[in-house]
C-alpha cells in the first residue's frame, strides 16, 4: 500500500522536513510521496510519459471522462497539475458526458493510423462512476473490439459505490467491462493505483484491449505514502502467438474479424500477460497447504486485516497449512497461475463482495480437475442456483474485516484448525460485537448549504408536486417539499412522458441542474417536447457542478445560452427567474421571454402549472458554496453586510426558516422561549431569511466580527503531552459536518505522518455527505507503511476519536468503532443544528443524551468542550473549531505525531496558516485550562431565572417595562390565585405571552436596544438597516403578504417616539389598534381570562392535563401578521378540543393532552 521510510531516514525527515512540498506529489524526482488515489491518477500519467520517453517513444497522454463520487475530484486534480501535465504532453479535457468522453478516447487511439499522428501513440485515461460506465456500454464494446494503438492504450477508471453512500443506485462495474471483453485490474490501495495503472497500459498495448481499473472509496478516496518512482515496475512481454496484423487497432477492419480476434486472441493474450507479470500471486504459505484464501483489491485489504484480528500471522498460517492468494487482474483470471497455487488444496475460500467474479472463474479453473476440492464464496458448498448451501459472503452491500474474520474463523474451527489463538481472537470479536449496540439518538442528513439556490428553486406551490434531479436536487426528497422520485442522470422528466397518460394529475414540475442539462438532460426536454407532455422544467443555473466540488460546466455553458437553446428547441413558454443581487444581462437573452425576481417564483410556478405542453423556468442564482470560494479569491462580490436578529423582538415562529430553508438560522434559547439567531460563520449572505414576516431582522453594513482577547493566553509555554506508542497501527476516527473543513484535519495528520517518517493510510469522505452531512475520516498511523492493510477502521478498533461534531461523534456508526478502555475522545460539544430545524420549529438536539452516550463509552477518556464558540470568541470565526479539536486531541495524548510535524503540515496545507496554527494552540490551551476556556465562552449576561417564582417575577417586571404596573398587577392577580405548581407555571407563561403582544410600540421599544445587542457580536462601526412592513404603509406582494421595506437608522427617532406613546396601546386613540391583528390580540386576552375563569373551578386530577395544555396554548400563537394569524387559527381548533375534554370531566383526556 505504501513504502517504508527507514528509521534512520525518519530522524533525517524531521531535520529536512522543509524539503517536502505539496508539489512533490507530481514531481517524479521525489519519492516516497504522499498521495490520495485521485492524485495517483495524475502521477500515473506523468510516470507513463517518463517510461515511454526512457524507452525511446514520443507519446502523448489524454485524460477525459465525467466526474462522480468516488472519482468526483479527478478533474480538479488534473487542472491543478496542468503545468506538469502540459510539460509531459498530457492533455486533460473533461467530457460533456461519459460515453462521449469514451468516444473521444476511441478517437485518440486512431491518431496515427492514417499517417497523420504527431506522436508515436496516445495513452488515454477515462474516469467515471458506475452509472457512467453503464451509459458508455455501446462505445466500450465498439472501441474494445476495434482495439488500441500499439504505443497508446486506454485505462477506464471506474468509480464504484458498493454501499450507495453517494449514489442513487448501488453499483459494481466489472461485469459491464467483462460484457465488452475488457480485462479488469483491482488495486488494493493507492500504491497499486500507480502500479496497476502502469501494468494496465502495457497490457492495453500488448493485447490491444481497453483495461478497466477498479476504484472504490476505500482505495481511491484513500491517502497513503507511496513509492512514486517511474522505474518501480518492471514488466515482461510474454511469448504469444499473435494473429496476422497483431491485436492493435487497424483501418478497414470488419466486425466479424474484430469479434474473432477478441475471443480467440485478446482474452488469452490478457491472461498470458497477467501470468507473465505475476499479477496474481501466493502471498502466505507454501505448496502443500490445505486451505487457501483468495481475494482482490479492497477485499484483499479486508482479508489481511481479518487474519490479524484472528491472531494469524504468516508463520502461524504456514504452520496451520493455510495459504493466501492475491488476485490483481480479476478478469481474465490467470488460470495457469491459479491452478498451480490451488494444487493440493482441500478447501478454497474466495473472499469477495457484490456479484461474484473471481469465484465463478475459480470454479471454472478447476472444474475438470476438482479432485474433491471445495470452493466456498457466496455460499458454503451446495449446488448452483437454488441448490446452494448456507450463505457465506453476501452479494449485497460490502464486506468488512470483522465479518470476514468471524466467518473464516468458524471455517477454520470446522476444518480442525481452531487454535487457542484463533478462538481468543473470535472471542475478542464477539465482545466487540456486543458493544456495537449504541442506539441512534440523532442523525445528520445532508442538506442544502446556507443560502443555497435550491432552497428557492425546489419549492412548489401548494397542490403541485415535483420530481427530484441528480446532484444536490436529490436531497429535496427529505425536505417536505412534495418532491419525491427521480430518474437516472439525463432522464429527468422522461418518466412523466410514460406516467402522464395514465395519471389523474395533469401536470408536474421537474428539477434539473445546469450540469445535468449540459450532460444529457437536454435530450429529455426534447423528448418531452416531442411527446407534448404537460411538464414544467425548473432548470437551476447555479454556475457550478455543486455536488462534486463546484467545477464549471463543460464548454462554458451560460444561462443565456440555455435560454437560446430552449427557444430553438421549440419551448414556447420560458421564464427567467433570478436573484436580484445577480441580475443577468438580459440583452444577450432571447427577446420576448418573461423575467422575474425570485420573490415572484411561486406566482410564476402557479401560472406555468396551468400551461399545456412543455414549459421551462430558468432559475439563475450562483451556488452558495461556490460564492464562498470565489469570495475568498476576490472573484465574486462580497456585500459588506450582515444579518442580525434581535432575539427580544423575535417570536421564534420559524417563518424565516420556512422562507429560506437555511441552516445558518440557529436556535437561541431565552427565558421567553426559543428564538432565532444567525450563525455568522456559515452564513453565505443570501438574505432570503429577510423574507420571513418578522421585524426582528436587521442588516448591519460595515460590521466586523468581534473577537475575544487571546493575547493574554500563555500559548508558547504549554507543556508537551506524552505521545502514545504505536503498536501495529494507531487508529484515528475524525468526525464532523460536511463542508466545514473536517477533511483537512485528516489530510494534515496524514501529511504530518509523512514528515515524521511514519506510515499513514487515510480514507476521506466525499460526495453527498459533504453537503452538511455526517463525515467520517478513517486514519491509520504506523511505524511502517506496510503495517497498514485496510484503511477503514473496524468495529471497536479506534484508539482516538477526534470529534468535530457532537451528533456524528455520538452516532451509532461512530460509537461502534470505539471501545471502552481503548478509545480516547475529544469532541466539540457545540449543538450544531441539523436541517430538521428549518422545518420543525420545536426541533432540538438531544445534547444531554449525546454527551452521556459518549461518556458512557469512553468513560474517563472523553473530553468535551464548545470548540465552535471558543473559535468564534477567540478567532472571530467558528470555522477554526476543527483545528482546535485537533490541538486538544494532541494535548490529550491521542495523536502519536510530533508537534513540529503537525505544524509543518499545517504550513504545507497553505490555508490561513497563522490562524490555523493559533487555533491548534488554543485547543491545547483549552485542555490545560478548561475552567478559563469555559469562562471565556460563557456570555456575560444576567443569569436566567431558575425557580418558578423567579420566572414569574421576571415576567412581572417585563410587563411593567412593556406597559406599566397596572398590567403587571392584572397578570399577578390571575397567576397568584393558582396553587398547583404545574398549572401555575403554565398560566404564568401562557398569560404573559398574550398580555405582552408585540405591537408597533413594543417592537419600537425593543429595537432601541438593537445596537447594544449587536455589539455583543460585532465591533463598533456598523450602520443598521431595519426591515419592516408597517401597517397602512405596505403593499401586498405576489405571495399575498405585506411587502417589507428597508429603513435606515433614522427610524430610531420614530422608534423612540413610538416607545413613548405606548400608553395609547389599546385605547381609542391608538392608531394601530383598529387593525385585524390588534383586535385579535386583545380578543385573545379576554378569551383566555374567560377560559381560565371557567376551567379553574373545575380543576381535578382528571382535568389537570387538559387544563395545563389549555393554559400553555398561547405559547403556540407566535409570529407577526399572516404567520400569527395562521398559528392562531390552529390554536383555536386545539382550544375547542381541550375545552370539550374539560367540560366532559376529562373523559377524552389522553388525546386532548397530547
Amino acid at each position: 500500500m505504501s513504502v517504508y521510510c527507514p528509521r534512520d531516514e525518519r530522524r533525517e525527515a524531521r531535520v529536512t522536513k522543509v524539503e517536502i512540498t505539496l508539489e512533490d506529489r507530481f514531481n517524479l524526482n521525489k519519492s516516497p510521496v504522499l498521495l490520495n488515489g485521485t492524485q495517483a491518477l495524475v502521477r500515473l500519467m506523468l510516470i507513463q510519459k517518463a517510461r515511454d520517453r526512457a524507452a525511446g517513444l514520443n507519446t502523448a497522454g489524454y485524460v477525459t471522462g465525467y466526474r462522480g463520487s468516488p472519482l468526483g475530484a479527478v478533474d480538479l486534480q488534473m487542472k491543478r497539475a496542468e503545468k506538469h501535465l502540459r510539460e509531459a504532453d498530457v492533455l486533460f479535457h473533461e467530457g460533456l458526458n461519459e460515453d462521449l468522453a469514451a468516444t473521444a478516447l476511441w478517437g485518440a487511439q486512431q491518431a496515427e493510423l492514417r499517417g497523420e499522428g504527431r506522436f508515436d501513440g496516445v495513452f488515454g485515461l477515462w474516469y467515471g462512476k458506475g452509472p457512467g460506465v453503464d451509459r458508455s456500454g455501446d462505445v466500450m464494446r465498439h472501441a474494445n473490439m476495434a482495439g488500441t494503438s500499439k504505443h497508446g492504450g486506454v485505462l477506464m477508471a471506474m468509480g464504484d459505490d458498493h454501499t450507495g453512500e453517494s449514489s442513487t443506485v448501488l453499483h459494481q462495474s466489472e461485469w459491464a467491462m467483462i460484457d465488452a471483453y475488457m480485462p479488469v485490474v483491482s488495486p488494493a490501495g493507492v500504491q497499486e493505483v500507480l502500479d496497476y495503472g502502469i501494468y494496465g497500459y502495457a497490457l492495453s498495448r500488448f493485447a490491444g484491449v481497453w483495461v478497466g481499473l477498479k476504484t472504490m472509496k476505500d482505495t481511491v478516496e484513500a491517502t497513503a505514502v507511496v513509492d512514486g518512482r517511474p522505474d518501480r515496475m518492471s514488466l515482461v512481454m510474454p511469448a504469444f502467438d499473435m494473429p496476422p496484423g497483431g491485436l492493435n487497432i487497424r483501418l478497414g477492419d470488419t466486425p466479424h474479424e474484430q469479434e474473432k480476434r477478441i475471443i480467440d486472441y485478446k482474452r488469452f493474450a490478457a491472461e498470458a500477460f497477467s501470468h507473465a507479470n505475476r499479477m496474481d500471486k501466493r502471498m502466505w504459505g507454501k505448496p502443500g497447504a490445505k486451505i487457501g484464501f483468495v481475494a482482490a483489491g479492497k477485499n484483499w485489504l479486508d482479508l489481511v486485516h481479518a487474519l490479524s484480528l484472528m491472531g494469524l500471522d504468516e508463520a502461524e498460517a504456514e504452520r496451520l497449512g493455510i495459504t493466501t492468494y492475491k488476485v490483481g487482474q480479476t478478469f481474465p483470471l490467470d488460470m495457469l497461475g491459479f491452478h498451480d497455487w490451488a494444487e493440493g488444496l482441500d478447501l478454497i475460500v474466495v473472499v469477495e463482495e457484490k456479484r461474484k467474479l473471481i469465484e465463478v472463474q475459480v470454479k471454472e479453473a478447476i472444474f475438470d480437475d476438482r479432485r474433491g476440492r471445495r470452493v466456498y464464496g457466496w455460499h458454503i458448498g451446495g449446488g448452483a442456483g437454488s441448490m446452494h448451501g448456507p450463505e457465506l459472503f453476501p452479494t449485497q452491500g460490502a464486506l468488512d474485516p470483522i465479518m470476514i474474520a468471524e466467518r473464516l474463523g468458524k471455517i477454520l474451527i470446522d476444518e480442525g484448525r481452531g487454535t487457542d489463538r484463533i478462538r481468543a481472537g473470535l472471542q475478542s470479536l464477539e465482545e466487540v460485537r456486543k458493544s456495537d449496540n449504541a442506539p441512534e439518538i440523532a442523525a445528520r442528513l445532508p442538506y442544502f448549504c446556507s443560502g443555497c439556490p435550491h432552497n428557492t428553486s425546489t419549492k412548489v406551490p401548494e397542490g403541485s408536486r415535483a420530481y427530484a434531479g441528480i446532484g444536490c436536487h436529490y436531497m429535496v426528497q427529505w425536505m417536505d417539499r412534495e418532491t419525491t422520485g427521480f430518474t437516472h442522470m439525463g432522464g429527468e422528466g422522461a418518466n412523466w412522458i410514460g406516467e402522464a397518460p395514465f395519471s389523474k394529475r395533469p401536470h408536474v414540475f421537474q428539477n434539473l441542474g445546469d450540469g445535468t442539462y449540459n450532460h444529457s438532460g437536454v435530450q429529455a426536454i426534447r423528448a418531452a417536447l416531442a411527446s407534448d407532455t404537460n411538464i414544467t422544467y425548473k432548470i437551476l443555473f447555479n454556475d457550478a457542478v455543486a455536488m462534486t466540488g463546484g467545477q464549471p460546466n463543460e464548454g462554458g455553458l451560460t444561462a443565456d445560452r440555455i435560454a437560446r437553446e430552449l427557444v430553438a428547441m421549440g419551448v414556447k413558454n420560458l421564464a427567467v427567474v433570478y436573484d436580484e443581487k445577480e441580475e443577468p444581462d438580459f440583452s444577450v437573452f432571447p427577446q420576448g421571454i418573461e423575467k422575474h425576481e425570485r420573490a415572484e417564483m411561486e406566482a410564476v410556478q402557479k401560472t406555468f402549472s396551468g400551461i399545456k405542453g412543455v414549459s421551462v423556468i430558468l432559475y439563475i442564482q450562483t451556488c452558495a458554496a461556490e460564492k464562498r470560494r470565489r469570495r475568498k479569491r476576490k472573484q465574486f462580490p462580497d456585500p459588506d453586510k450582515r444579518v442580525f436578529i434581535n432575539t427580544d423582538v423575535c417570536e421564534g415562529c420559524g417563518d424565516c426558516g420556512v422562507q429560506s430553508n437555511c441552516v445558518s438560522i440557529v436556535p437561541a434559547e431565552t427565558e421567553l422561549g426559543r428564538k432565532r439567531a444567525i450563525d455568522q460563520s456559515s452564513c453565505n449572505k443570501d438574505f432570503s431569511c429577510l423574507k420571513g414576516f418578522c421585524p426582528s431582522f436587521v442588516t448591519l453594513e460595515g460590521a466586523k466580527m468581534r473577537k475575544g482577547d487571546t493575547a493574554a493566553l500563555d500559548l508558547p509555554h504549554l507543556p508537551a503531552p506524552a505521545l502514545p506508542q504505536i503498536n501495529g497501527t494507531h487508529n484515528v476516527v475524525i468526525t464532523g459536518v460536511g463542508g466545514t473543513g473536517v477533511v483537512t484535519i485528516g489530510a494534515v495528520l496524514a501529511q504530518a505522518a509523512q514528515i515524521a517518517g511514519l506510515g499513514a493510510g487515510m480514507m476521506e469522505m466525499a460526495g453527498l455527505a459533504q453537503k452538511g452531512g455526517a463525515v467520517h475520516i478513517h486514519l491509520r498511523l504506523a511505524n511502517r507503511p506496510e503495517d497498514i492493510s485496510a484503511v477503514r477502521v473496524a468495529i471497536g478498533e479506534a484508539d482516538a476519536l477526534i470529534g468535530g461534531d457532537l451528533v456524528v461523534s455520538a452516532g451509532a456508526k461512530t460509537l461502534g468503532l470505539t471501545r471502552s478502555g481503548r478509545t480516547g475522545a475529544v469532541v466539540n460539544s457545540h449543538e450544531i443544528i441539523t436541517g430538521e430545524f428549518t422545518r420543525n420549529t420545536e426541533f432540538s438536539l438531544p445534547a444531554d443524551r449525546l454527551r452521556l452516550a459518549l461518556e458512557a463509552r469512553m468513560q474517563d477518556r472523553a473530553r468535551l468542550f464548545d470548540a465552535t464558540e471558543l473559535a468564534r470568541v477567540t478567532m472571530g470565526d467558528s470555522i477554526f473549531s476543527n483545528m482546535m479539536i485537533l490541538g486538544a486531541s494532541w494535548q490529550q495524548g491521542l495523536v502519536p505525531l510530533p508537534h513540529d510535524a503537525i505544524a509543518e503540515a499545517i504550513r504545507l496545507n497553505g490555508a490561513a496558516v497563522e490562524r490555523n496554527l493559533r487555533a491548534f494552540e488554543i485547543g491545547r490551551w483549552a485542555m490545560l485550562h478548561p475552567a478559563e476556556a469555559e469562562a471565556m465562552i460563557t456570555p456575560k449576561v444576567v443569569e436566567k431565572p431558575r425557580t418558578l417564582e423567579q420566572r414569574i417575577a421576571f415576567r412581572e417586571s417585563h410587563l411593567v417595562a412593556y406597559q406599566g404596573k397596572r398590567l403587571a398587577r392584572r397578570y399577578r392577580a390571575l397567576v397568584d390565585g393558582i396553587e398547583d405548581s404545574r398549572l401555575r407555571e403554565a398560566v404564568a407563561l401562557g398569560y404573559h405571552k398574550l398580555l405582552a403582544y408585540k405591537d408597533e410600540y413594543e417592537v419600537a421599544r425593543l429595537h432601541l436596544e438593537t445596537r447594544e445587542k449587536a455589539l455583543g457580536t460585532f465591533e463598533e462601526g456598523f450602520e443598521m438597516k431595519f426591515h419592516l412592513a408597517p401597517p397602512m404603509l405596505s403593499k401586498t406582494g405576489p405571495d399575498g403578504r405585506p411587502v417589507k421595506k428597508t429603513y435606515g437608522e433614522g427610524m430610531l427617532r420614530a422608534f423612540g417616539l413610538l416607545a413613548k406613546l405606548k400608553g395609547l396601546r389599546g385605547t381609542w386613540l391608538d392608531p394601530f389598534g383598529r387593525t385585524d391583528e390588534r383586535r385579535m390580540e386583545r380578543a385573545l386576552i379576554a378569551q383566555y381570562e374567560a377560559d381560565m375563569a371557567e376551567v379553574l373551578p373545575k380543576l381535578s386530577p382528571e382535568t389537570l392535563d387538559a387544563t395545563v395544555a389549555l393554559a400553555e396554548l398561547p405559547l403556540r400563537i407566535r409570529g407577526f401578521g399572516p404567520v400569527k394569524e395562521k398559528n392562531e387559527q390552529e390554536a383555536a381548533k386545539r382550544r375547542e378540543e381541550l375545552l370539550s375534554a374539560i367540560r366532559q370531566g376529562g373523559a377524552p383526556l389522553a388525546r386532548a393532552a397530547e
